[in-house]
This record gives C-alpha cells, structure tokens and sequence, in this order.
C-alpha cells in the first residue's frame, strides 16, 4: 500500500481562467475595502444613539479640527442625509446618501457619495456600522465598501480613524 508524503503538494490540475478571476476579484473587494474596530467606554445605547441623532453627530462628525456646517438625516431605511463638513481653513465638503438599515442598537448601513469634483463624486461606497456589546463598553466595527482604488480607501481611512478619535472623546464623556 502506498503512503502519502504530507510534505509533498500535489497538483490538482490547472484552475479555470473563471477561478483565477474570482479569486482575484476578491482580493480586488478586500483591498477596496476599509475596516475599523474600536471599543468605547460607553453602552452600546448611548453609542448607536451618538450616530442617529442629529444634535449629537453635528459635535463629533469629521476630522479633527473639522465643523458641520451643514446637517440633515432622516433616521430610517429609504430616509436621506446630507452634510457639509468646514475645514480649519474653511473649505467645504459636501457628502450625501440614503439609510439602507436602522436595526437600534445593532447595526446602521447607508449610502456614502462626495458631491466634491476633486473627490469621487457620484461614486456610492456603502458604509456599515455594528455595536456589540462588551461588558459596559461598546465594540464598534465601521465597514467601508467597494472604492474605487487604494488611494481612495486610504483617504477615507485617515478621515474615519481621526473622526473616531473626536467620537470616542465625544461618548466617552456623554457616559461619565
């Protein structure tokens, strides 16, 4: 009886040209991909609350060191937002889209397009938030999806990351 030699690989047969495709189109997905996780000393209530009610989004929304200029949501699946964030030096980013989900307080998704002509305008990304509960603190994961390249995920990370550092202060505090 002959025995396999674990060591050795063996060859399947050549894959399809439509497997290497697939193959290839997913790690195409991941890369166009961003991912965030953070834990926030706050329940999981106080944090979904913090991104579905307008008074509260208008203090943390943004970069550091950005303001809402302008603010309109209309909480609820098919419901529309709008916002304008002002940088230090006064230039405006408009951002748009549609609410796909509304689960309180587990998940939000929605509709994510630039209006800047230097960004990339009409170019719908679809943004997905979950909040887990850890103890009395908030794990929450922001999903990204389907940029058009790299340097565009990456933009939106610097965006997100310095924005989730001006929202972990905000909760935080609301939870003190």
């Amino acid at each position: 009886m002959a025995t396999r030699n674990p060591d050795v690989k063996r060859d399947t047969g050549p894959r399809s040209a439509a497997a290497r495709e697939s193959d290839a189109g997913l790690e195409d997905e991941k890369e166009r991909e961003l991912v965030i996780t953070r834990i926030f000393d706050a329940p999981r209530t106080v944090v979904f609350r913090a991104w579905t009610d307008p008074a509260q989004v208008a203090q943390w929304y943004g970069p550091q060191g950005f303001t809402i200029a302008f603010l309109e949501m209309d909480v609820r699946p098919g419901g529309a937002w709008r916002k304008c964030m002002r940088s230090a030096e006064g230039k405006d980013y408009w951002r748009h889209g549609i609410y796909l989900e509304v689960t309180p307080p587990r998940r939000l998704a929605f509709t994510y397009l630039s209006d800047d002509p230097n960004s990339d305008p009409g170019h719908e990304t679809i943004v997905t938030v979950t909040f887990a509960e850890q103890g009395d603190k908030t794990l929450m994961t922001l999903r990204q999806a389907n940029f058009e390249s790299m340097a565009a995920r990456d933009a939106h990370n610097f965006g997100w990351t310095s924005c989730m550092v001006r929202f972990g202060a905000f909760v935080e505090q609301r939870s003190a």
